[in-house]
């Protein structure tokens, strides 16, 4: 086996532009950046089910006036799903408690304006794309591919919705085809990240541009050192990351692609590193 391994897992039908993913004893819950639905699949019963986070739920919403979902974790029995931030509509946040079943919806607006006047990312380069939550922090990965290029990790320390304190530390990625690379997505195992970074040949958080590549990195929840990053795929963008499973020798990730179309369908990787590469 190659040091890193990417596979074709399997193809889910019935969900689009896959933007992030999570994994939980046997269930994967995967979310979309043009649908407001929380999406179900058990990998033992094969089957896909879709989840309403709002009344009115519905998919292939407009570029305008869409979520844009992009960021999915999970806090105890509560799943979260971000938006980007980079709209009025898009600084909504959803929960779904994994035993009750009930959903609700956080506005983050003040949250974001905060993270705007302390960190300088204006409205229009705001681009979370992926969130972990610790035990007293919240990490939000800023995807840097507006035109400031702002990558970096927003920390906020204390309480979600009004913290008390905000820190921002640029991350500057390897380029791939000579185009930048900015974050789709970051999971943490034990005290390190495993991101995903993608290439896109776009100045536009809003607009999507040709996809010149993805990479996979790895770096140290202590303090944000990189410790190496590997390129998967020279035209593919992968936007969701989430661990699979673990043994002495290997861990394994499953991966989602946004393919930027209107295609309800989705694919899923297998990523396989070897604990030697770290």
């Amino acid at each position: 086996m190659q040091q890193i391994q990417l596979d074709l897992l399997f193809q889910l039908v019935g969900l689009g532009a896959s933007s992030g993913l999570l994994f939980h004893q046997d269930q994967l819950f995967l979310i979309s950046d043009s649908s407001n639905y929380l999406y179900h699949y058990s990998l033992t019963e094969k089957e896909l089910t879709k989840i309403k986070l709002q009344d009115q739920s519905a998919e292939n919403i407009p570029k305008k006036i869409k979520h844009d979902l992009e960021a999915i974790c999970k806090v105890d029995q509560t799943l979260y799903a971000f938006g980007s931030g980079s709209t009025a509509k898009r600084k909504t946040a959803f929960t779904y408690h994994l035993e009750s079943q009930e959903t609700k919806s956080l506005d983050l607006t003040l949250l974001f304006e905060k993270i705007s006047s302390q960190t300088g990312i204006d409205i229009e380069n705001m681009n979370i794309e992926g969130v972990i939550p610790l035990e007293k922090e919240w990490l939000f990965f800023q995807r840097g591919n507006g035109i400031a290029a702002q990558n970096g990790i927003i920390r906020l320390t204390g309480n979600l919705e009004n913290p008390s304190k905000i820190d921002y530390i640029p991350i500057p990625l390897p380029p791939l085809n000579h185009i930048s690379t900015t974050f789709t997505d970051a999971v943490l195992v034990n005290e390190t990240i495993y991101f995903l970074a993608a290439a896109e040949d776009s100045n536009s958080t809003f607009a999507d541009g040709e996809v010149m590549g993805s990479l996979v990195g790895v770096m140290r929840l202590a303090d944000f050192k990189i410790l190496f990053t590997h390129p998967i795929s020279a035209t593919q963008k992968f936007e969701g990351i989430t661990l699979f499973d673990e043994s002495n020798t290997a861990l394994r990730f499953l991966l989602c692609e946004d393919q930027d179309s209107e295609n309800q369908l989705a694919d899923l990787y297998l990523l396989t590193i070897k604990k030697t590469t770290r």
